[in-house]
């Protein structure tokens, strides 16, 4: 059978060919398949079939006709490259979505718009204070560059590439529904300034949350204007002017209410909250596994998570999180050697940190559900001032730039999730201590020239801690801004951008604890886990040796938190869950359409477009 070697974007993957009568096209679409199949969100590759791109022979660049057959063309163990793989999103204003707009952060998409041909404080008057002085017509384009450059003002480290895709994608999503005040023509050079990545220098500091996120979106407009730093894979960073001539791009030359329409909005907090509202989704439905696999390892009961129980008190997370330990660890379904090794002990019941994990774990996916809720209805809100209504001809000054909504809903998703750390840290201390574990102190042998998992569950802790203080809520400050003008703000920038860390910190935690567990699993053999938690066992093992002695455990706790962003556990796991969950126990599943299916709930309508 011949074999073929296809370079996908970083990746060369093997493809087998049963019949060489098959074309170059049926090689391009099974490499794609190949590549996404292991990937979240299918690597942000939409319907495979329709996704158009142009194959190159590697060996002298040999241009590919899909419509060719591969016998024709090519020989056993060619290497072919796959380029142009093209796939948009069209923007609205309407139906994107956080699992989307993370994507467009990734680079995973390019952006069209489809927007209506619609074309006053900040028009023709001052800001803030000076919202009644007015301006001559001479001096319109002057007064909204002047208002770029003097919003430009804050610190910090910039935001990264991904980040700042996120941002600049979310503000053409605003600028598309139709109320800004924006032209065509400015519009159109932000989206050719996305695709080709030109991505401004864009400081993490500096947004109180209302008007809008100014600082950040004044910095993102800057270089749009061909003013400050701006990056690209081409450039790297350099003077905007230069980054934007070699892509072939000119800078914006900002209209009436164009600079206040780039600048006016929530879009900080909600891009950075729609990362954190998917990252805390991807590690809450992992926690569930990490969580099982260790309740396995300290042979613990499957009891609780008895259907019946939970029927009593029917939050709907706290169901889904009972159905999946018993996807994971029902004997009937998945039998385990070590579960048989303790069926008749005289233990009645586990500590909390095991037993009630379907009642802590199970809010923490009701308040994603609610955050994502939040969320996704910023992303597709006009949020800047004043909104432009042109069937009516009228310029209405409102308050749609006040971030409170996504501020308060990041705050809430902080202390939600932090809690997965929290239980998870006391998980890792009942691994570690043999007057509880059974197991060799801090989970190595000859204890004492071995330290173990001394000091691993020691960062735990430590991350935990430092949760405790970034759970405080920033939404519950205020300080007055622009001559007390601007007198109430929501602060949500720092909830967005805490909240980020709180996940980290959550994620990194459980990787301690994924670690420990399959540490206490080599003093449990030759006994064997169940099927699905032994496929988590053997992925762990792809990166992380048995700790035999002490060595080096940064890098080790780093490949399995990779682990865990890269959702490897989950898609590991995903099969099994799945299998108990539509097949064997249908009857079972949540009906809600929120957060407690197995995927993220679809997007509003169809946004992917290929060309």
């Amino acid at each position: 059978m011949p074999r073929f070697t296809v370079h996908v974007r970083d990746e060369w993957l093997t493809v087998p060919c049963k019949d060489a009568s098959y074309s170059i096209n049926w090689l391009g679409v099974e490499a794609l398949k190949r590549y996404a199949k292991n990937k979240p969100d299918n690597g942000g590759i939409p319907n495979i079939k329709d996704v158009r791109f142009v194959a190159r022979r590697c060996q002298g660049q040999g241009l590919l006709d899909g419509d060719d057959t591969i016998e024709d063309v090519l020989e056993d163990n060619d290497f072919v490259e796959l380029g142009n793989v093209k796939y948009y999103i069209f923007l609205d204003g309407n139906s994107l979505c956080s699992t989307d707009l993370v994507n467009l952060g990734r680079g995973r998409y390019k952006i069209k718009v489809q927007k209506r041909q619609q074309f006053v404080y900040g028009i023709t008057t001052g800001f803030g204070k000076f919202a009644r002085t007015v301006i001559p017509i001479s001096k319109l384009k002057e007064l909204q560059e002047n208002l770029i450059r003097s919003h430009s003002a804050g610190l910090g480290s910039p935001l990264s590439p991904e980040r700042t895709r996120m941002l600049l994608a979310l503000r053409i999503n605003v600028l598309a529904k139709g109320y800004s005040g924006i032209s065509l023509e400015t519009l159109h050079t932000m989206i050719q300034a996305f695709n080709a990545s030109c991505l401004s220098f864009v400081p993490e500091k500096g947004t109180v949350g209302a008007s809008g996120d100014l600082a950040p979106l004044s910095h993102l407009a800057l270089g749009l204007m061909g003013e400050g730093k701006m990056w690209s894979p081409k450039s790297g960073w350099a003077d905007a002017k230069y980054v934007l001539e070699a892509h072939g791009l000119r800078p914006i030359s900002l209209k009436p209410k164009e600079g206040l329409a780039l600048i006016n909005g929530t879009q900080m907090i909600t891009s950075l909250g729609a990362e954190a509202v998917e990252r805390a989704e991807s590690v809450a439905r992992q926690a569930d596994i990490i969580a099982a696999l260790t309740l396995e390892v300290l042979k613990g009961t499957t009891k609780a998570f008895d259907s019946d129980i939970h029927e009593l008190r029917p939050h709907l997370g706290q169901k889904e999180v009972a159905l999946r330990f018993r996807s994971l660890l029902d004997s009937d379904h998945h039998p385990s050697e070590i579960a048989e090794s303790h069926r008749f002990c005289d233990r009645v019941q586990d500590a909390y940190t095991m037993r009630c994990c379907p009642q802590v774990h199970g809010i923490v996916n009701d308040t994603i559900a609610f955050v994502r809720n939040i969320i996704n209805t910023e992303i597709n809100s006009a949020t800047d001032n004043p909104m432009v209504f042109a069937e009516r001809g009228e310029t209405i000054s409102g308050g749609n730039f006040h971030g409170e909504y996504p501020a308060k809903a990041l705050d809430y998703l902080a202390i939600g999730v932090h809690e997965l750390a929290s239980i998870s840290e006391r998980r890792i201390e009942r691994l570690c201590n043999p007057s509880l574990s059974e197991l060799p102190a801090f989970l190595v042998n000859e204890g004492g020239l071995n330290s173990g998992f001394m000091i691993a569950h020691c960062t735990a802790a430590a991350l935990v801690s430092e949760n405790k203080v970034l759970c405080h809520p920033s939404s519950v400050d205020s300080l007055s801004t622009s001559a007390a003008t601007e007198d109430h703000v929501s602060m949500g920038g720092w909830a967005a951008r805490k909240a980020l860390r709180v996940i980290e910190h959550v994620e990194q935690v459980l990787a301690i604890e994924l670690l420990a567990a399959c540490q206490g699993i080599e003093f449990l053999r030759p006994l064997r886990t169940t099927t699905p938690l032994e496929k988590v066992y053997d992925l762990v093992r792809s990166v992380v040796k048995p700790w035999i002695k002490d060595r080096f455990m940064s890098a080790d706790i780093e490949a399995v938190h990779r682990l865990l962003v890269d959702q490897k556990v989950w898609n590991v796991a995903k099969p099994y869950i799945e299998k108990y969950c539509t097949e064997l126990l249908p009857e079972s599943r949540p009906t809600s359409p929120t957060a407690f299916s197995l995927e993220p709930p679809p997007s509003p309508r169809k946004r992917v477009r290929l060309e």
